[in-house]
């Protein structure tokens, strides 16, 4: 187990390599970032996937951002200079940010088997760096599944350090969303070898694939770019997740970035109340100041 000192080292000497490869418009953006823990939620999990509109009721929940979906398609495409200003205005009139975009896509058509997943990676690093946006989620179940593949898994490594360069270059992250352990990414992460692809942590699929969430953590530590918090089937605070437990394995690790509340809702109860109550209970444990 690493110490705080050696972990804060290395986040120290992350940050200062982040800086050699970032545009000086990404760095003003990232300054802002060092705000604790401002929450969002991702457009699909408030029924507004890819629509401009997931930002006002971003609004209405009392959220600091949202993470937009960047799945192309005839409406809202993010790679059109129009969509791009239209949800640039929406963010600045209401207050408040894109988070991060999310390639859900890629759940259907996979990373690790499809030529035209990767052209779309590739694409995204342009929109983000013309949004201002430095994280991308890039997911990996479903037909994109890779656990237990050794093949696919070399697949994803030849690609992302074929990629890497071009987002270290734009100064931004691919986050990876896996069914794989901390052992497993550490793998795909040492063979990648680049500042710019990192692990995206979701509390509770990891946690319901029998993964000890809360040792996890610690041992990833600034390997992991963001987190969803998450629950399937109820409210945060009342499912399986210890969330006052994952506060203490994210104080080990000094994260202080956004938290991005995914799923969480229930039956007969809507969907407006659900995301209140979910975020004034993250509040509770990860206050922003």
């Amino acid at each position: 187990m690493m110490t705080r000192r050696v972990i804060a080292r290395r986040a120290m000497l992350a940050g200062t390599a982040a800086g050699l490869f970032m545009p000086s418009g990404l760095r003003a953006m990232l300054a802002d970032e060092t705000r604790p823990f401002r929450i969002g939620a991702c457009d699909w999990s408030i029924g507004k996937r890819q629509q401009v509109a997931a930002l006002e009721l971003a609004r209405q929940i009392g959220l600091d951002g949202v993470e937009v979906s960047f799945d192309g398609g005839p409406e809202n495409d993010l790679r059109g200079e129009k969509v791009r200003r239209q949800y640039l205005a929406e963010a600045k009139q209401r207050n408040l940010q894109i988070c991060s975009l999310a390639m859900g896509v890629l759940n259907r058509v996979p990373y690790a088997s499809d030529p035209r997943a990767e052209t779309w990676v590739a694409e995204s690093i342009d929109v983000m760096a013309k949004l201002g946006v430095r994280m991308m989620l890039l997911p990996f179940f479903m037909r994109g599944e890779i656990k237990g593949d050794n093949r696919l898994q070399a697949t994803v490594i030849q690609r992302l350090k074929r990629i890497a360069p071009k987002a270290e270059k734009a100064g931004v992250v691919l986050g990876l969303e896996t069914a794989l352990n901390a052992e497993e990414h550490e793998r795909i992460l040492d063979a990648v070898g680049s500042p710019a692809v990192k692990v995206y942590y979701d509390v509770s699929n990891m946690l319901r694939r029998g993964n000890d969430i809360y040792r996890e953590i610690p041992r990833l530590g600034d390997r992991i770019c963001r987190f969803h918090m998450k629950e399937k089937g109820c409210l945060l605070g009342q499912g399986d997740v210890d969330f006052l437990k994952v506060r203490k394995a994210i104080d080990k690790i000094g994260y202080r970035g956004w938290l991005v509340i995914e799923a969480a809702t229930v039956k007969g109860r809507p969907l407006l109340d659900c995301y209140r109550h979910n975020l004034n209970y993250l509040r509770s444990i990860f206050p922003n100041t």
